[in-house]
């Protein structure tokens, strides 16, 4: 291993990109420098912790996180949400331009949340910027800046300081970040599909799944391949939800297309025929939809036509989530749970712990381009996850990290149980204590 080694973490199970195994991962300098054999001599002055038959895991990568700070801080927060993500194995997680307030569309934007960020973040945070109607002279500097990439919307985002593309706002957007080998990440829904659905209110969830029909994604994401392949760019589709896209997908894949596709744990966790009425605790946006079409985002993902899976995690105060899902704010607070929720679900479908570090750490730091993230191999970050897998709870609300403690799993029982989180080497969370805030504020080009 060699002499500068400072620390050694052994298990029975260790999840390395070339499978699980029994082994003995050294750390110097807050880097992995080699994953040797289990019993492999601990060298002199480095310090042994023994998993037994814990798992250890990279820890895992979030793609998709709205922190909103500033401006929404009671709504979330980098200091809540951090312990949260951290609470759950996630080391990394990149930062939604929309719902702060100002929203990450200028550089002097971005400046604003970075410095909010700075002190209050437990683990590595990085930031998406913003693609709006009128700022596409931003999105060059934006990308100089260190953000990892674009969102836009094709249907309205719920605020109004982050208004949506038509579709030639969305080619004027996207052929300017192909311009400079960015990528855009889109919310697709098609919004004339939205205006022509039902317009219902009310407590029935099947009354809303009705205002929000699979076709407006299919319709949005047919759309959004045909300008990607006009233009030649690079384009990643945000929480796909529903199952008829995938063929779309799938042929975009084949023909060439830059194209990616992520989805979330509520669409694979949870489904429409559980939801009581009046729980807007389930709301989202696109909706979670039928048992029937979950097994078809299972599949999906198997096959490498979905990539990735990470959280959409989009809290709102208590107060916002009424029984009325028309108005009722759209968003389910993910971070703590992801990991329990998808491998719950992953195992029970015969899925293994190296399918779920691929769907939640390595796809999503190579989404990224955060090439020292997302594996247990010698020149990466010393992050990890230690997951008991066999170990369950039952979900109390009380027991959340994030901010406001609304989760569409109250009282669920899962499996896994995340004993310990560890960034570049230091553990930042042991038996539910956490250390002083160390995670750094990354960019694109650091």
């Amino acid at each position: 291993m060699g002499a500068e080694v400072e620390l050694v973490l052994r298990s029975t199970r260790v999840v390395t990109p070339r499978g699980t195994r029994a082994a003995s991962v050294a750390v110097s300098g807050g880097r992995i420098v080699a994953v040797a054999a289990y019993d492999a001599e601990v060298p002199d002055g480095a310090r042994l912790e023994d998993l037994g038959d814990d798992a250890l895991l990279p820890g895992l990568v979030d793609t998709h996180v709205h922190v909103n700070d500033p401006g929404r801080t009671e709504w979330e927060g980098f200091w809540t949400a951090t312990r949260a993500a951290a609470a759950g194995g996630i080391t990394t997680l990149v930062d939604m331009p929309l719902n702060s307030l100002p929203p990450t569309t200028t550089v002097d934007n971005l400046r604003t949340k970075q410095e909010v960020a700075r002190a209050k973040a437990h683990i590595d945070v990085g930031f998406w910027g913003g693609a709006l109607p009128d700022n596409v002279a931003d999105l060059k500097p934006l990308h100089d800046a260190g953000v990892y990439g674009f969102k836009c919307f094709l249907s309205p985002s719920g605020v109004d300081e982050f208004p949506s593309l038509n579709q030639d706002e969305l080619a004027s957007s996207m052929a300017e970040i192909a311009g400079f080998g960015g990528l855009l990440i889109v919310h697709a829904e098609d919004a004339h599909e939205l205006d022509a659905a039902p317009h219902k209110s009310g407590p029935r969830y099947a009354d809303y799944l009705e205002t929000r029909p699979r076709i407006s994604e299919d319709t949005a994401i047919e759309g959004l391949i045909a300008v990607a392949k006009r233009i030649g760019a690079r384009v990643h589709v945000l929480h796909l939800s529903s199952s008829d896209a995938l063929p779309l997908v799938a042929a975009a894949k084949r023909a060439g297309v830059e194209l990616t596709v992520e989805t979330c744990p509520h669409y694979l966790t949870l489904t429409a025929e559980e939801v009581p009425d009046g729980a807007s605790e389930f709301k989202c946006c696109p909706p979670i939809r039928e048992a029937a079409n979950q097994d078809l985002l299972w599949e999906a993902l198997a096959e490498g036509t979905i990539d990735c899976i990470v959280t959409d995690h989009s809290p709102s105060t208590a107060d916002l989530k009424t029984d009325d899902f028309a108005t009722a704010w759209g968003g389910i607070s993910g971070l703590q749970l992801s990991l329990p929720a998808i491998w719950t679900e992953a195992r029970k479908r015969g899925h293994s712990l190296d399918d779920v570090v691929r769907w939640m750490s390595a796809r999503t730091a190579e989404l990224v381009g955060l090439s020292r993230k997302g594996a247990i191999e010698a020149g990466r970050d010393a992050d990890f996850a230690v997951l008991a897998p066999d170990e369950t709870f039952t979900v109390d609300p009380a027991e959340l990290q994030h901010r406001n403690r609304v989760t569409a799993y109250a009282g669920k029982t899962l499996s896994g149980v995340v004993k310990s989180t560890w960034l570049r080497g230091e553990r930042i969370l042991h038996g539910g204590e956490f250390s002083e805030p160390a995670g750094r504020l990354l960019e694109r080009n650091n």
